[in-house]
């Protein structure tokens, strides 16, 4: 099944970026945990869910609010580099669309900047309802649109217009589906959630200067980052220029400071 080739392709990718997704990305995406621990109203001793841990830092931040925590990564390497950052907490390896928990083990589950990278975010929404009790909450973040979230939007442009965006990999979920907010209220309403809730989350990217958005997606990442790596010399050496250029607009002393909020979605189980 083509579901089965990208979970492939997405699996084998972050098993090579522990590290150096935290390098690029632990002071981004940790932006809008707290947004997210608010969403749940997480509270000490909530059991917590984290799916699509990676490095575990939500798992960690509901941690320190007293949350009962466990995270759960495909990748076995995310998995290791969270138990090294944060020996007291649990983590495992699992699949987001096929989860290794009773019904009704939680009472809360969060999934940051996940969602996009599963094949089939119906069955893993599917999954998140039937392991939390009634009553309990999911939210969950993703970048917004490419024109919001400028360092996205910068670097997919320049491929536009000096690459090639269709290299050839594995078919997978619109990477900006879930950037629309009736989206998010719709699949949320159809995995039989109440009390959809969407909202924007303000977050900048720093990163250190000479590079740029590209290195840290093409570095940190996997789909894009193939994309990237795809392309003729030539191709990269326009695109790299071009960002460059837009970056420049963004750049205050040694870093750039760059606009990448997000979505954030958040629902109530019956």
């Amino acid at each position: 099944m083509e579901e089965d080739v990208f979970n492939a392709f997405e699996h084998q990718g972050w098993e090579r970026l522990a590290q150096p997704y935290h390098a690029y990305y632990a002071s981004l995406t940790g932006q809008s945990h707290g947004a997210l621990l608010d969403a749940f109203d997480v509270r000490p001793d909530s059991r917590f869910l984290d799916v699509a841990s990676g490095p575990g830092y939500l798992a960690a931040a509901a941690a320190q609010r007293g949350a009962d925590v466990t995270g759960v990564d495909v990748a076995e390497a995310m998995v290791e580099y969270a138990r090294g950052l944060y020996p007291s907490l649990t983590f495992r390896v699992g699949s987001a669309e096929d989860l290794p928990f009773a019904d009704g083990s939680f009472d809360a589950v969060g999934i940051s900047f996940g969602l996009f990278h599963f094949a089939r975010p119906e069955k893993a929404l599917a999954e998140t309802f039937r392991m939390l009790r009634p009553g309990g909450r999911v939210a969950f973040t993703v970048w917004a649109a490419a024109d919001k979230a400028i360092g996205l939007g910068m670097v997919l442009k320049a491929i536009e217009a000096h690459g090639q965006l269709d290299v050839g990999l594995p078919e997978g979920p619109p990477f900006f589906r879930f950037s629309n907010w009736c989206e998010c209220e719709r699949v949320l309403l159809d995995a039989g959630f109440v009390e959809q809730h969407v909202r924007q989350v303000d977050q900048t990217w720093h990163i250190r200067a000479p590079e740029t958005p590209l290195h840290a997606l093409m570095r940190g990442g996997v789909r894009i980052a193939a994309v990237l790596k795809a392309q003729t010399p030539d191709a990269f050496a326009l695109i790299e220029k071009a960002v460059m250029e837009i970056a420049t607009a963004y750049r205050n002393d040694e870093e750039f400071q760059v606009p990448m909020p997000c979505v954030l979605a958040s629902a109530r189980k019956p």
